[in-house]
C-alpha cells in the first residue's frame, strides 16, 4: 500500500510513538531524487545533493529514536546505467557526506558498515568509504548501514558459490544447508541477529524492491510512501515507525486472540 501522508496525519495526530517497540533494523529505497530536482527545473544531481542531507537527518533521527541498524540503498548494480556525468557526481557523494557528517556520527555514537561490491566503485570512493568504517568501528550505537554497489541477486548468487566451494570441499554437507546457512553467506552476515529489516521504507511512490534485500525482506513490513527522497523530515519518518506499530506482524502464524486471521 502506499503511504499517504495526509491520512496518516489524521490516524496518527494523537499517537505517540511506543519507544519499545521501534523497529530495530530499517531499511530505506532512497528514491525520488530526480523527480525532486525536474520538478524545480534543476539538474538531476541537485536532488542527490539535496538527498545527502536528508541522509543525514534520517540517520540522527533514527538513532535518536533507538533503531540499531539503518540500512539505505545507496547505489546498485543497476545504477551503471545511468548517465555518465550523474554516475561521476554519485560516486563523489561519499566524500562530500563524510567530509561534513563524520564529526556529527561520531557525536551520536553511530558506526557506519557497507555492504556491497566495493571493489567496483573508485579507488577513491572506496578509500573513502572505508575510511568511515575505520574510524567509526569503535561506537556502539547505531549501524549506518550503506549498501553500495549492491544488488540482491548477485548477493544471492555469491552466496550459492560460496556454499557449493564448501560442499565440494567436503567442508559441508549438502543436507546441513538451512536458510540459517544461507543468510550466514549473504553480505548482511556481519551484522547478525540483526540482518533482517523489519521495516522496508521506499520513497518516491514505486512499489517494488529494486533488487534490494530480497531474501532478507522475507517477514519485512513495507512501506511505500509517495514522498520524494529530498522532501522526507524527521517528523515523516517518525510517521513511519508509528504506521508500522500499528501493524501486527504474525510471521506466517495466527495472531494472538484473534484465530480467525491468517
Amino acid at each position: 500500500m502506499i503511504f499517504n501522508r495526509s491520512k496518516s496525519e489524521t490516524l496518527l495526530d494523537n499517537a505517540e510513538l511506543d519507544m519499545e517497540r521501534i523497529p530495530e533494523h530499517v531499511a530505506m529505497i532512497m528514491d525520488g531524487n530526480g523527480r525532486w530536482a525536474k520538478k524545480r527545473n534543476m539538474p538531476r544531481v541537485a536532488g542527490h545533493q539535496q538527498g545527502m542531507e536528508v541522509v543525514k537527518t534520517v540517520a540522527k533521527a533514527a538513532a535518536q529514536r533507538g533503531v540499531k541498524v539503518l540500512t539505505l540503498y545507496a547505489f546498485s548494480t543497476e545504477n551503471w546505467k545511468r548517465p555518465e556525468d550523474e554516475v561521476g557526481f554519485l560516486m563523489k557523494l561519499p566524500g562530500r557526506f563524510f567530509d561534513t557528517f563524520i564529526p556529527e556520527i561520531k557525536a551520536n555514537n553511530i558506526r557506519v558498515e557497507i555492504i556491497g561490491e566495493i571493489d567496483g566503485v573508485p579507488a577513491d570512493t572506496k578509500r573513502v568509504v572505508l575510511n568511515a568504517v575505520e574510524q567509526t568501528a569503535d561506537n556502539t550505537g547505531m549501524i549506518l548501514n550503506f549498501a553500495l554497489n549492491y544488488g540482491s541477486r548477485a548477493e544471492i548468487v555469491d552466496g550459492i558459490k560460496e556454499m557449493a566451494l564448501a560442499v565440494q570441499q567436503g567442508e559441508l554437507a549438502i543436507d546441513d544447508i538451512t536458510e540459517a546457512t544461507v543468510s550466514e553467506h549473504l553480505m548482511t552476515a556481519q551484522l547478525g541477529a540483526l540482518a533482517d529489516p523489519d521495516l522496508l521504507i521506499r520513497t518516491g511512490g514505486e512499489q517494488r524492491l529494486s533488487n534490494f534485500l530480497m531474501w532478507q525482506s522475507a517477514y519485512s513490513e513495507f512501506i511505500f510512501m509517495d514522498t520524494l527522497w529530498p522532501d522526507l523530515t524527521a517528523d515523516i519518518f517518525d510517521e513511519t515507525l508509528l504506521t508500522f506499530q500499528q501493524r501486527n506482524r504474525r510471521f506466517g502464524g495466527l495472531a494472538e486472540n484473534n484465530s480467525d486471521k491468517k
